[in-house]
């Protein structure tokens, strides 16, 4: 198995912060799993593509890079199987679907990342959720040193969130995703930007749609360091918007059932006034207030300063508490964002 010692991961989070990794293990079989020291006792990471991490200090844990490849697909009457390896390309992975035919994915197109860090993560955007379309998930359980597949159920999908960021984290890692695509395709074009088109979209016409309204909102990483939508949408009650839209009418907002609503959390930090603001080398994006990008810097501490800005200038405000989904990973491990305050003032 593949590793490395005083490892840059500068090149490793899209961020492009410094830091430095003791150790580095980049397996790429289930036997180079097996061989995988144990880390039980160990402060580490699990590393995909390292587009929705922050690495705070410039000293990073030990780092497990998984580079699980391939893809399979196969079908049956109603269906195609498409068995992912965890380090494949996300955006590889749509467009590959809709060049084969193969439809369900289109809304999630240009979504950085590797594939095995999208179950974690739930990702979604305009209207869909992976957790629409996984069925599996091969995962490799430390304890054991074997593969157990987790169903769908199993995995405790909700919003941006899974059983792999709550009771499983670090303790096993994903090798590989299955998913199950009715033949039996239908347009999901209910999300704003999506539904104007005058009669029913081609997936490709879809997927093509979504790839332009992403590159018009968010920063190209390689030329301005970003991850991408930093802060998740809230979800307030029903009481609370109502409260919210007395004072603000035209605030979106996106019902969920059960007497929750989703707000977004973009137009609160614009209506915040904080759209283009800039500190210390990094700022919010200047035409997506839910960017946050690094213009000059080389800390990942003055991205953290910068979103507890931002949060607590939308609580102010709106009396809303928004939350990174941005993962933060400091010397001693990842933090939640209110974790990570009491380690800063530890330090």
């Amino acid at each position: 198995m593949k590793s490395s010692h005083h490892f840059s991961l500068q090149d490793h989070n899209s961020f492009n912060v410094k830091a430095i990794s003791p150790t580095i293990y980049f397996p790429k079989t289930v036997a180079d799993l097996v061989q995988l020291p144990d880390l039980s006792d160990k402060i580490f990471y699990i590393l995909g593509d390292g587009s929705n991490t922050l690495f705070v200090d410039y000293h990073a844990p030990v780092i497990i890079k998984p580079d699980f490849r391939g893809i399979t697909i196969t079908e049956t009457p109603d269906s195609y199987i498409v068995c992912v390896g965890a380090a494949e390309n996300w955006h590889h992975l749509v467009c590959l679907c809709i060049e084969q035919g193969i439809y369900g994915l289109e809304n999630l197109a240009l979504i950085p990342g590797s594939v095995g860090a999208a179950p974690v993560q739930n990702i979604g955007a305009y209207g869909l959720e992976l957790s629409t379309f996984c069925t599996q998930v091969k995962w490799f359980e430390f304890s054991i040193k074997k593969i157990t597949v987790l169903n769908n159920k199993a995995c405790n999908f909700s919003y941006r969130d899974s059983i792999f960021k709550q009771t499983l984290h670090n303790k096993g890692i994903i090798t590989e995703v299955v998913f199950s695509f009715p033949k039996a395709w239908q347009a999901n074009v209910s999300y704003a930007g999506l539904s104007d088109f005058s009669d029913t979209p081609s997936p490709k016409k879809i997927m093509d749609r979504v790839i332009s309204l992403r590159e018009a909102k968010l920063p190209n990483p390689h030329t301005l360091p970003n991850a991408g939508s930093f802060f998740k949408n809230p979800i307030v009650n029903e009481q609370q918007l109502k409260v919210l839209k007395h004072s603000y009418p035209k605030i979106p907002f996106y019902p969920q059932g059960y007497g929750l609503v989703k707000l977004a959390a973009g137009w609160l930090i614009e209506q915040a006034g904080l759209k283009g603001y800039r500190d210390k080398g990094v700022g919010v994006h200047e035409n997506q207030a839910l960017v946050l990008v690094n213009y000059d810097s080389e800390q990942g501490e003055d991205i953290v300063t910068l979103a507890r800005y931002v949060q607590q200038q939308v609580l102010t405000k709106f009396d809303v508490l928004i939350s990174p989904e941005v993962r933060m990973i400091t010397t001693k491990g990842e933090k939640s964002f209110i974790d990570l305050a009491i380690y800063s003032e530890s330090k």
